[in-house]
C-alpha cells in the first residue's frame, strides 16, 4: 500500500503546486492590467501602485473575472479614457500571457 499511498500524495501535491501556481498568475495578470490601465489614465507612480493593488484586490468579489473587467472598464470610463469592455478583456489575455512567462521564468 505504501506505493499507492505515495502516489496520492505525490499527485496531492502536484494538484496543490498547480492551483498556487494559477493563484499567483491570475494576482500578477491583475497587477500588471493595473499598471496597464493606470497608464491610460495617466496616473503617477505612487497612483499607480495603489491603482495596481485595487485591481488585484478586485479579484475577490466574485468567483472569475467579471468583477475586474467591471472594475477597469468603470475606472477608465470615469477617467475619460475612451474604452470598452473587449479593449480590457484583450489587454487581460495579453497581460495573462505576460504574468505566466514572468513566474514561470523565475522558477
Amino acid at each position: 500500500m505504501t506505493t499507492f499511498d505515495d502516489r496520492e500524495r505525490a499527485f496531492e501535491n502536484m494538484f496543490a503546486h498547480d492551483q498556487e501556481m494559477l493563484f499567483r498568475i491570475v494576482a500578477r495578470r491583475n497587477r500588471l492590467l493595473g499598471e496597464w490601465a493606470a497608464a491610460k489614465m495617466g496616473l503617477t507612480p505612487e497612483e499607480t501602485d495603489a491603482y495596481a493593488k485595487s485591481v488585484v484586490q478586485a479579484e475577490f468579489e466574485e468567483a472569475g473575472d467579471e468583477d475586474v473587467i467591471r472594475k477597469v472598464v468603470g475606472d477608465l470610463t470615469s477617467a475619460g479614457v475612451d474604452t470598452d469592455e473587449p479593449t480590457v478583456r484583450g489587454a487581460l489575455e495579453e497581460q495573462a500571457v505576460i504574468a505566466r512567462r514572468q513566474l514561470l521564468e523565475v522558477k
